[in-house]
């Protein structure tokens, strides 16, 4: 096992892990630096680095830049070229709404305002022939409205590219000529799918993000390399895999949704090492809340998403709130409940809590750093389950009297509750919160919650897992090692990944094998040539094939797991309707004519060996005997606490779990024991 380190921005705090070949682990956890991420990155590692028997041979960098650029609205001014006649599909979108009744919902704006979205005469037929030849003149008019307006990157989408990109192409070489300096995002190259409007919109943010993401990556390798870091930087992609920056810089729109996949793929690794066949990932960290699935070593996954869309947390079908993204990715449900969630009542005088959060700064009013509304982490060291010398082993000093005279005053007094009262209601509101994020990967997906375990991570999971899980008739609670840095460990146990997709149609059974076929090799020769680029031989990659299909006259398809061999059209039908039943509960009758619509085509690396230990052994932190904590049944009483390696023999709750990284909430009625790997396993008492 190589040496690799892990580092994962959050909204409120930077976290990094490191593991080395022994099994030795280290961790840094300090708070974030939101004017400039580069900052909290090297004060962290920097130290890190020095405790480390050697270099490390990479650095895995999670990164919430890209989806943070669009929701501050702080990309870059962005033109679109594309066929004449459809500049607005960015405006009429799909006619997808989140409020169906809601007469006064409006769209969000697009990312390129419309006297920036420019048209050139040309146009392609589906099969990819020429029906109006592309004409120079337009290409030129064009070009002057992008000198004149001083656009800074440009996406260029055109009619039927995915199956001929020569007009795509014949522009981006004209632009180029005139403005080389411009960054070119084209559709062809970045989703070359049918389907106008996901296809535009994923061309146009990567292109919105692109120079942004560009600066930071290029800011973070020169401090690196001025530091004397010479390991290789890779990013976690939105679904799931590692890329190199290179390909991040030049295609941002898959780190998009970087930092929350982290968690899952460290959850399905986690899985495996425990022997948890179905786990309900529970990721709570400053600013939001994440729930995910893992079954049977499978991480679930979608084709879309949509961002900038505040939190979406419901029903699938409640689309279109923001930017849709037509690119896989893990499939997570997320809620605006963090630690930082500002604890409010709304112009009725109704307790709120989130989605807005103090973030890094000013942060919680405990954090003394000029926060004054409190929020939920001010909730919880109220009600004694914060250790009030600090977090992060104490590196970040927490003031009890603030937070409670903020709860008093902003919250207990006007409700005219206690202050003890009126953060144990916000408490429980953020858990009903989260419920719903749980409730959107398991109910709303035909799974029973009580089938499954839950693992809690991040900073402030662990504090709500026995609370939701209660709830929700959870049985289990698993709190991993490594809790609150838990998503920079995933980042350790990710592999390299390139994820190809093209349109492709037929109809089955009754066509052509010899051209599907083709078509298949030709991405599968593709995808194995990106990682090849990266630096691993076919013998070191693994490659999944798919298609994505559906019954004629559907109006959505599902990715469907292709066999080896070259019979794969022959199996697909029968593939499918498996597929298609296992997804919706039914299938069609045999004679039912199937539509392949595309073919997918993933290749990742195969790790020279596991980097998960066998074992993650707790650290023994000194902590104190007991601290009153308040409980809704029985009030104040003196509470045991412990550190994880006290859990070597089980204890029954109420009990609290104090960790460098993060505190575990055991209330009674309860009991926690530590197991071989080191993970903390949480169950209800009979």
């Amino acid at each position: 096992m190589t040496l690799r380190i892990g580092i994962d921005i959050g909204g409120t705090f930077t976290d990094l892990v490191a593991i080395a070949p022994d099994g030795t682990v280290r961790t840094r956890k300090i708070a974030s630096t939101p004017r400039d991420y580069t900052e909290a990155i090297l004060a962290g590692l920097l130290p890190l680095l020095a405790d480390l028997p050697a270099p490390p041979s990479a650095l895995l960098h999670a990164t919430t830049i890209g989806s943070n650029t669009i929701l501050q609205g702080t990309g870059a001014r962005t033109a679109l070229i594309t066929t004449s006649g459809f500049r607005d599909i960015l405006e009429i979108r799909d006619l997808r709404m989140p409020r169906v009744y809601d007469i006064g919902w409006t769209k969000p704006p697009p990312l390129v305002e419309r006297r920036l979205r420019l048209e050139v005469t040309e146009k392609l037929r589906p099969d990819g022939t020429v029906a109006i030849p592309l004409d120079p003149a337009s290409i030129e008019a064009a070009v002057a409205v992008l000198r004149a307006e001083r656009v800074e990157a440009l996406a260029i989408c055109l009619l039927h590219s995915y199956a001929n990109p020569a007009h795509e192409h014949a522009v981006a070489a004209a632009v180029r000529a005139a403005l080389p300096e411009l960054p070119i995002s084209l559709s062809a190259d970045i989703l070359p799918e049918i389907r106008e409007y996901p296809r535009t919109s994923t061309t146009v943010i990567n292109a919105y993000v692109q120079p942004v993401v560009r600066a930071y990556l290029t800011t973070l390798a020169a401090r690196l390399a001025a530091a004397g870091v010479a390991a290789p930087l890779r990013l976690m992609q939105s679904n799931g895999g590692l890329a190199t920056a290179e390909h991040a810089a030049a295609q941002p729109v898959h780190i998009v949704e970087s930092g929350p996949a982290a968690g899952v793929v460290g959850a399905a690794a986690l899985a495996a090492a425990l022997g948890e066949p179905r786990l309900i990932t529970f990721d709570m960290g400053g600013t939001t809340a994440k729930a995910g699935l893992v079954e049977d070593g499978t991480i679930g996954r979608t084709e879309a998403l949509e961002v900038g869309a505040g939190v979406m947390a419901g029903s699938r079908l409640l689309v279109g709130a923001g930017y849709l993204l037509k690119l896989p990715a893990i499939d997570l449900a997320e809620v605006g409940a963090g630690g930082g969630s500002l604890c409010r009542l709304d112009p009725a005088g109704a307790p709120k809590v989130g989605p807005a959060s103090a973030g890094a700064v000013p942060g919680p009013v405990c954090y003394g750093q000029g926060g004054q509304e409190p929020t939920v982490t001010d909730c919880n060291l109220v009600l004694g389950y914060l250790d009030p010398a600090g977090l992060a082993g104490g590196a970040l000093k927490l003031d009890a009297e603030a937070a409670r005279a903020a709860v008093a005053g902003r919250l207990a007094a006007p409700l005219g509750l206690s202050v003890e009262q009126a953060a144990a209601g916000m408490i429980r509101l953020a858990a009903a919160a989260m419920m719903r994020a749980i409730r959107a990967v398991t109910v709303e997906r035909g799974r029973d919650p009580r089938d499954f375990a839950l693992l809690a991570f991040g900073g402030n999971g662990p504090l709500f897992a026995t609370a939701i899980a209660e709830e929700l008739g959870i049985a289990r609670v698993i709190v991993p090692p490594l809790p609150g840095v838990f998503s920079a460990f995933g980042l350790l146990v990710a592999r390299m990944e390139h994820h190809l997709t093209r349109s492709l149609r037929a109809r089955l059974p009754g066509a052509d094998p010899v051209p599907l076929r083709a078509t298949l090799a030709a991405l599968e020769a593709e995808a194995a040539g990106r990682l090849q680029a990266d630096g691993f031989p076919p013998a070191r990659q693994t490659l999944r094939r798919a298609a994505l299909a559906r019954y004629l006259g559907q109006s959505s398809e599902i990715p469907v797991p292709l066999p080896d061999g070259a019979d794969w059209p022959a199996a697909l039908p029968e593939r499918f309707a498996q597929a298609h039943e296992a997804t919706y509960g039914f299938r069609a009758d045999p004679g039912e004519a199937v539509e392949l619509m595309g073919l997918a085509v993933t290749a990742a690396c195969i790790q020279d060996a596991s980097p998960v230990p066998t074992s993650i052994p707790p650290a023994a932190l000194p902590v104190p005997e007991s601290r009153r904590a308040w409980f809704p049944d029985s009030g104040w009483i003196e509470t045991k606490v412990t550190d994880r390696a006290g859990l070597r023999h089980p204890l029954p709750g109420p009990l609290i779990v104090q960790e460098y990284d993060a505190t575990t909430l055991v209330p009674a009625g309860w009991h926690a024991a530590l197991d071989a790997f080191g993970a903390i396993r949480l169950h209800r008492r009979p």
